[in-house]
């Protein structure tokens, strides 16, 4: 039986206090200033209580800043982020220490020890909750030159360009640098930042010539898994998670977003809900929803990307 929309409301608010206060701040459109008091459950409590608790004495989470890969500093952090939590003086002394450990002489950060240069996906998702929490812009500076010089023509991002000397932009590269990039902007920080909005417009352009998952060339889909629907995506592309980003960019309607959309609604349960359609495999803090099940997390971000849109 289909649920309507009060009703999936209804359901969302049952969930953790990040989905609560994300449903009421995006489907809700309630003042942001005026929720505070439940933003800051997110670190009391639920999913965000737990992902604090698992910080170890030395600020990390994990062994290092990228290892084990999931359940590492940079994807607490991203996690974190993704929750929308307040900044903590513990998520702090996190992004510190990644920052006094891990720079590397191109400027970016840079987890492999083994490995010159940086790459720029993960330097696109440190610039995405780095901002978010607030880090001091002097300290992002050289990070941002390293972003802004591995550009390719194409107007994206691949993470083999200073290392293998790539020639096409990657999908999953290029969707973790434009969400840096906004965030950054978003943030207000001032370093380059007229450079970065020309590299978010052409970065855009890219996702949208391949209609955020066909070849332009051939009109062929580029990978099966860019139309699932997994959550917590990583460093993973799939178009859910590029729509969210073109919505919380306040980039309008645009025809080449279309194939995506209908996608996304053709995937929609007959009770109006969405489902978790898969997990990304390795070891993790805990999950947070069950795969192949309906889920809070891809159901609210399905519901604020079409009601942006207006295309429910």
């Amino acid at each position: 039986m289909e649920m309507d929309r009060e009703e999936i409301i209804v359901w969302l608010l049952e969930g953790d206090p990040a989905i609560q206060y994300q449903t009421r701040r995006d489907l809700l459109h309630e003042d942001p200033a005026a929720l505070a008091d439940l933003r800051n459950r997110i670190t009391e409590e639920g999913w965000g209580r737990a992902f604090l608790e698992r910080q170890l004495p030395d600020g990390h989470w994990g062994r290092w800043f990228y290892q084990p890969k999931w359940t590492s500093s940079h994807y607490t952090l991203l996690d974190l982020r993704n929750l929308c939590i307040t900044s903590t003086p513990e998520i702090m002394k996190a992004l510190d220490l990644i920052l006094e450990t891990a720079l590397s002489s191109d400027g970016g950060v840079n987890p492999a020890k083994g490995i010159e240069q940086s790459d720029v996906c993960v330097n696109g998702m440190f610039l995405n909750y780095a901002c978010y929490f607030g880090i001091g812009e002097g300290k992002l500076k050289t990070i941002i030159d390293f972003v802004l010089s591995q550009q390719l023509p194409d107007g994206g991002f691949n993470c083999r360009l200073n290392r293998s000397g790539a020639k096409h932009s990657s999908m999953h590269s290029t969707l973790s640098v434009l969400e840096g990039i906004h965030e950054y902007i978003a943030a207000g920080y001032a370093y380059r930042a007229d450079e970065l909005k020309k590299l978010e417009s052409e970065g855009q352009q890219f996702l949208l010539r391949h209609r955020l998952y066909k070849s332009d060339h051939t009109g062929a889909i580029i990978h099966p898994s860019f139309l699932k629907l997994v959550y917590p995506p990583r460093w993973h592309y799939n178009i859910l998670r590029a729509l969210d980003y073109f919505q919380n960019a306040g980039y309008p309607y645009d025809e080449r977003l279309q194939d995506a959309l209908d996608i996304m609604k053709e995937k929609r349960l007959l009770d109006g809900r969405w489902k978790t359609q898969a997990h990304h495999t390795g070891e993790v803090h805990f999950m947070m929803e069950e795969a192949g099940k309906p889920s809070r997390w891809n159901t609210l971000k399905c519901l604020r990307v079409l009601e942006y849109y207006d295309r429910v």
